[in-house]
């Protein structure tokens, strides 16, 4: 085989790992992982159970990289856009993180719980996540990803606040509840409850000062509105 037939070769068994990765996320959106047995997977997805071994060696090496690939979807869309100022680049963070939580609940549900019981491996990509995700809210509010240890424990609570609100929020919209807020409404709730836990930082840890809201994450007090100015 030569070079060309070999990258041919390679590019068809990751389109194909792909595709496999793309059915478990859906297998598993529906069903328990306990539920799904390795016959039943390959049934759904219509391939040999072989096929699956090959690619994952076993039915938890499938769902690991069901739940990595679900991780790394979270970080590209909270963490991206790396060239916006400061101020938007938060606003985005969150907002991607919510979009990603209100279009893959069970995804979500699985990476912030844990997955499967204790999981070992998942609980370790479930904490890769969270400090990926606090190291791109402290670029964007401080300009550098690494910040001292009591400002890193007050993101890390602020995120774990998160985490709880969007678990109660879409666990509301699967009940279909009234009055639940809109994406938009949450996402400026978030906004509002990270700018008191920078003004937090800064009176413990004077060289992390809170942006000024003009021109910090927040924008100004007009963009706040949502939270004030809708039922």
């Amino acid at each position: 085989m030569n070079i060309s037939q070999q990258r041919g070769s390679t590019l068809r068994s990751q389109i194909r790992r792909a595709e496999l990765i793309a059915i478990g996320r859906r297998l598993f959106a529906d069903t328990s992982y306990d539920a799904l047995s390795m016959d039943d997977i390959a049934k759904q997805a219509g391939v040999a159970k072989g096929l699956i071994y090959y690619y994952f060696t076993s039915k938890r090496g499938y769902y690991l990289a069901i739940v990595e690939d679900s991780v790394a979807e979270l970080v590209a869309r909270a963490g991206g856009d790396t060239d916006l100022p400061g101020a938007e680049r938060v606003r985005r963070t969150i907002e991607g993180y919510l979009t990603y939580a209100e279009h893959h609940q069970a995804a979500y549900r699985t990476i912030v719980t844990g997955g499967v019981g204790s999981d070992a491996e998942v609980l370790a990509i479930r904490d890769a996540v969270r400090e990926e995700l606090v190291a791109a809210i402290a670029e964007g509010a401080y300009g550098r990803r690494e910040v001292p240890p009591i400002a890193r424990l007050a993101l890390v609570g602020w995120l774990a606040a998160v985490e709880g609100t969007t678990l109660e929020w879409i666990a509301a919209h699967a009940d279909g509840a009234a009055g639940r807020p809109d994406r938009d409404r949450l996402g400026a709730l978030l906004v509002r409850q990270l700018r008191a836990t920078l003004t937090v930082i800064g009176e413990f840890v004077p060289e992390c000062p809170p942006p000024p809201v003009p021109e910090g994450p927040f924008g100004q007090a007009d963009d706040l509105a949502p939270v004030t100015g809708r039922a």
